[in-house]
């Protein structure tokens, strides 16, 4: 084992926080899925020129032909699995097709090429023929609205440079499909090569005897020279494994079928590797505790596995995601979802931390999806991922300066306009930072609108009117204290570091400290101990004891 800790190329304040702890960090690209287009099959034009250089006229080009090119396509993708003794398998709705792909991996060293076949259904364009009403020639050509449901080919394929990648292939022409990459499975490959030594455990890299030169590996995916290595292996597999029980290579070149590559998803995570499972276990597990009432987490659910978490024997039992009989050990898993955003933080093996971005649809991000685009995308996942990082440290360890207190009530001014104090003993107000921290982690900031929408969601229905004017207002108090800043020249606001630990020791302060101790001031509960108690717990009643006495002497417990 490398005995320096691989830094990520943006470090973070998590990982200088537990350095003491942590072998190594890493950053990786994980799942990619890029959607491969022919350019001429967007519109009718384009498809009747591509017609013309298939056949030499489009006298043929009716419904009845389409439909027979998508028949021709199912009859030469079986017949070619039945000669080679290739798997194929018709999916059901709902049917968890990559557990089946898993199943034909894990009994035997998969060769190289295409090694299973998957059959099911799913929306894709279908192109018809409209006829005018005397006949004889094409009115129009267009796409039946709405997409009809068509079978779609999943052709699975190990790679040597990518390991097991997924080409699902719509039948129908214009023969769309998308390229489903696993970045972990990349890095796996070339590392190999390489001979660097590393154990995986499914889709994490739990130790590396270089944890530099894995780390350098991984970090390539990130650079220009990814859009070469993307669409290399697009083009190795697309036209000789797929489109080819289609159009065969002469009708290819013939019709000049070329498929564009375009970035629909991505996943970007960083990895934090504990020296022992047991530190891993309790930093994750407080962290989780600690932020996610601030964060306001819609989701959280336990993944459950083995009994004890190891720290030095290997973990060779399969996590589940459902509730099973006799649960081993829980791992609190929690995501944050923004549309088509989610972050998550979890554990992955015996001694790692993920922390994960995934965007499910790049047009999320304003950026152009196009693959020369690539580089971008996974910088502003980059950056998605830092400012999540940082909004949990802040979290993590709050902090209110000792002047904080007493300025918040006083006037302040920003700019030219003259506004009130604060006063967070108003229920307005402590909704008012509750919204600011539950949107802290938005890639983008806030606005106002965002902010509303918070602030009504926790004052329910009873309460009374808060709209646009009232949150501007109240956020204006806020940029007042420097709690939040608006960011640029823009109608959005972002949480400055020093407000996320501010806001979020006065709610720990007012909600963890002060009102349970005042609960139990006048009498402390009597009864028995409950019979599972975890160390806050403990610490409250420690508290709650030593402090009767000085309650009695204030008065407070009179």
């Amino acid at each position: 084992m490398d005995s320096t800790i691989h830094q990520p190329a943006t470090p973070d304040q998590f990982s200088s926080l537990y350095a003491d702890l942590l072998d190594w960090t890493c950053d990786c690209t994980d799942r990619i899925v890029l959607n491969a287009r022919f350019p001429l099959g967007r519109d009718g034009r384009g498809m009747r020129f591509w017609w013309r250089q298939l056949y030499g006229s489009d006298k043929q080009l009716d419904t009845h032909h389409l439909m027979r090119m998508a028949g021709r396509f199912s009859r030469r993708v079986r017949a070619y699995c039945k000669a080679h003794g290739i798997p194929l398998e018709d999916c059901l709705a709902g049917e968890k097709k990559w557990k089946i792909a898993q199943e034909h991996l894990s009994p035997q060293e998969v060769r190289r090429g295409l090694f299973l076949v998957l059959v099911s259904r799913a929306p894709a364009p279908v192109w018809e023929v409209k006829k005018s009403k005397q006949g004889g020639h094409i009115a129009t050509l267009r796409q039946k609205k709405p997409w009809p449901y068509v079978k779609h080919y999943s052709f699975h394929i190990m790679d040597p440079d990518w390991g097991h990648l997924v080409i699902k292939m719509s039948g129908h022409p214009p023969f769309g499909a998308q390229i489903i990459l696993n970045g972990h499975e990349y890095v796996a490959c070339q590392a190999r090569k390489q001979g660097i030594v590393f154990r995986k455990e499914g889709n994490c890299f739990v130790q590396a005897a270089s944890a530099t030169a894995l780390g350098a590996v991984a970090d390539a995916l990130a650079t220009e020279s990814a859009i070469g290595l993307l669409r290399q292996v697009c083009e190795r597999w697309i036209y000789t494994a797929c489109l080819c029980f289609a159009l065969d290579l002469d009708e290819q070149q013939r019709s000049g079928f070329r498929c564009q590559y375009f970035t629909y998803q991505g996943e970007y995570s960083r990895n934090y590797h504990f020296r022992s499972g047991q530190h891993m276990e309790q930093v994750v597990q407080g962290l989780i505790e600690r932020t996610r009432g601030p964060l306001r987490l819609d989701q959280v659910k336990t993944v459950f596995g083995s009994k004890h978490r190891p720290s030095r024997r290997k973990l060779d039992q399969e996590r589940y995601e459902s509730v099973v009989e006799t649960p081993e050990y829980d791992v609190t898993v929690f995501k944050v979802h923004y549309g088509n955003l989610t972050l998550k933080i979890y554990t992955k093996g015996e001694r790692t931390i993920r922390i994960e971005v995934v965007v499910h649809d790049t047009k999320q991000l304003g950026s152009v999806k196009r693959l020369e685009r690539f580089p971008r995308i996974i910088a502003k996942l980059r950056d998605i991922l830092m400012r999540f990082t940082e909004v949990v440290r802040c979290m993590d360890a709050s902090f209110v300066a000792d002047d904080l207190l007493e300025r918040l009530p006083e006037p302040s001014q920003v700019g030219n306009t003259k506004v009130g104090g604060m006063d967070i003993n108003k229920p307005r107000m402590r909704r008012l930072m509750g919204a600011a921290l539950a949107l802290s982690s938005l890639p983008q900031g806030f606005t106002v609108s965002d902010v509303v929408a918070k602030v009504g969601q926790a004052a329910g229905p009873g309460a009374g009117a808060y709209g646009p004017r009232q949150a501007a207002y109240d956020l204006r108090k806020l940029r007042a204290k420097g709690l939040i800043e608006r960011i640029g020249n823009s109608r959005r606001y972002a949480a400055t570091w020093t407000g996320l630990r501010a806001m979020t020791a006065l709610f720990v302060l007012r909600d963890k400290v002060i009102k349970p101790l005042l609960a139990n001031a006048g009498q402390r509960k009597r009864g028995g101990r409950p019979a599972h108690t975890t160390t806050l717990d403990r610490c409250y009643e420690t508290l709650q004891i030593g402090m009767q006495a000085l309650f009695e002497q204030l008065g407070v417990a009179a």
